[in-house]
């Protein structure tokens, strides 16, 4: 639990510093890809079961991401 907030705070002030450093609409979405890093690692690391939803989701949620960053 202790190494977890700690995972937690860390990320919170690297993404804090990443807005400070650059713009929020380039910072942000990459932010939002870690919900599919998590589905990632779900998959290969807890051998959780991902069915087409799931990968239809995370396509989507990278494909928003992707977008949205190229946006100007």
């Amino acid at each position: 639990m202790i190494l977890s907030g700690v995972a937690t705070g860390l990320s919170w002030l690297f993404y804090f510093k990443a807005l400070q450093m650059g713009q929020a609409s380039k910072v942000a979405p990459i932010d939002k890809l870690s919900l599919v890093f998590t589905i990632i690692l779900a998959a290969v690391i807890l051998k959780e079961k991902i069915n087409l939803v799931i990968i239809f989701g995370a396509i989507l949620m990278s494909a928003g991401a992707i977008i949205i960053s190229l946006a100007k």
